[in-house]
């Protein structure tokens, strides 16, 4: 090759804005991955705490007695 330069020691050329993209795709997985662990529970976690809050207000309306009214505001 002219110049000096052979295909043996030239670099392949990558697409910047792909690298770019790329970049800041991984920059936001890590940031929601860190809000995960201090903000939010695992998806089970919540079904599993709303199924115990269900079970929970159904223990709670059986133990009324017959003939108990809400309150009137």
């Amino acid at each position: 090759m002219p110049g000096g330069y052979s295909a043996a020691t030239m670099s392949k050329p990558i697409n910047l804005n792909r690298v770019r993209k790329q970049r800041a795709r991984d920059d936001a997985r890590r940031q929601a991955d860190r809000n995960a662990v201090l903000h939010g529970l695992p998806g089970a976690e919540k079904a599993r705490a709303k199924a115990e809050a269900e079970r929970e207000a159904r223990a709670h309306e059986a133990g009324r007695r017959a003939g108990d009214e809400e309150p009137a505001d």
